[in-house]
């Protein structure tokens, strides 16, 4: 499996047979971030009325859209081909700054034997619902910029319970990310030692499940777009 971070929260999940799927589509003018050109043949939203997560109109290839939180709003589970995505309800920051907090949800993809786990747009500490619904997570898309998402003592505590394979941090900032509201990669990277941490100079990481890490690895990716 190949895992391409475009920028924010979206990536592109290559699998085996060549199966794509994006996660969470942002709007370039408003995010910074330059527009997706590559096709996907599915796109997962954490919710559907943020512009910074739910732009699968803007992803090429007329792909199959599935909304994180109608699905866990539902059976909380799909199962296309040789995917399978679960979802759970999740919210913003109860005291977000700059509006009210909406609605979304965190979502497990499974392929290729690996399970990958996004946060969405989570701005809360986890109920022990939501900490179990990571449990078995190979490798955990990390939400560490801070507020308006989760903080980061609360984000440690989920690393610390779910012990993910690979940490890819996500929804922080760059200097090519439009707002300034975040903290930028180092704030998080300082609660760990340097020995566990990773930068492949490059936006894109192949994980295979048979040669995962035996402890948890921080990979820092450079976003493509």
């Amino acid at each position: 499996m190949k895992i391409h971070w475009y920028g924010h929260a979206c990536f592109q999940i290559e699998t085996t047979d060549g199966t794509r799927l994006v996660t969470d589509p942002y709007t370039p003018e408003t995010s910074g971030y330059l527009p997706v050109t590559e096709a996907a043949d599915r796109v997962v939203v954490s919710s559907d009325n943020d512009s910074f997560h739910c732009r699968a109109d803007l992803i090429p290839g007329n792909p199959h859209v599935v909304n994180a939180l109608e699905l866990a709003r539902g059976t909380g589970e799909l199962h296309e081909d040789a995917v399978t995505i679960r979802a759970i309800e999740a919210m913003e920051a109860l005291n977000h700054r700059f509006h009210d907090p909406d609605q979304n949800a965190m979502y497990r993809i499974e392929a290729d034997g690996l399970v990958i786990g996004h946060m969405g747009d989570m701005g809360n500490a986890l109920s022990p619902a939501q900490m179990a619904f990571f449990e078995g997570t190979d490798v955990l898309l990390a939400l560490v910029g801070g507020h308006p998402t989760i903080e980061l003592d609360d984000l440690m505590r989920l690393i610390e319970f779910v012990r993910p394979s690979i940490v890819i941090p996500m929804h922080f900032r760059t200097l090519r990310y439009r707002p300034r509201n975040s903290f930028w990669i180092e704030t998080f990277l300082s609660r760990f030692d340097e020995a566990q941490i990773d930068f492949p100079c490059s936006w894109e990481v192949s994980v295979d499940a048979g040669t995962l890490p035996p402890s948890t690895r921080i990979v820092v990716l450079t976003h493509s777009n």
